[in-house]
């Protein structure tokens, strides 16, 4: 137990420590509106420091460990995934360019049928070279989703594609694809 004494002391004690932290306070106060003061006058509001705040995240964000091996990891799969489709784009050029020299003069239709054709064993190369590219290609850079249709639709599409920008705009039904 406290004598009266000893009570007096700390009631003082305590008096003062508040007067301490009321007068802290005040002048806590007092350079906080200085502070928005000075920044007003060079300039400097929230938002530049909300930026300033970012942009260091950022920049920490990038140097870490983390950060350097996804970029590094999606960088590669990229330069990948485009070297695949540049090998695809040069064998079909090629495969089209095989064709256009073995039918001169004449159109798809008077050299060789379209069901002869995925029969032949060219063909079933050329059509088995780019499933395997395509799958090791949704294996390695996302899975093993089939929603891009099959290897007919997406050869059918594309060449309906070439087509129309080779002619600038879409054929009539009548007209025959030169090769």
């Amino acid at each position: 137990m406290l004598s009266e004494e000893e009570k007096e002391e700390l009631k003082a004690e305590l008096v003062q420590l508040e007067d301490e932290i009321t007068t802290l306070r005040q002048v806590l106060s007092a350079k906080e509106r200085h502070l928005v003061e000075i920044k007003q006058k060079l300039g400097m509001n929230l938002m530049n420091e909300l930026k300033q705040n970012f942009s260091k995240s950022w920049h920490d964000m990038q140097t870490t460990t983390a950060y350097k091996k996804t970029h590094e990891t999606l960088s590669h799969a990229g330069q990948k995934a485009t070297a695949a489709f540049s090998n695809v784009g040069t064998a079909i050029s090629k495969k089209f360019g095989d064709m256009r020299s073995h039918s001169i003069g004449y159109s798809i239709r008077h050299s060789i049928s379209m069901p002869a054709m995925r029969n032949s064993p060219t063909f079933k190369s050329f059509e088995e070279r780019v499933e395997t590219t395509v799958t090791s290609l949704k294996t390695k850079v996302g899975g093993t989703s089939h929603g891009g249709g099959s290897f007919e639709e997406v050869l059918s599409s594309t060449a309906h594609a070439s087509a129309q920008s080779s002619s600038g705009g879409p054929r009539r039904p009548e007209e025959e694809l030169q090769c």
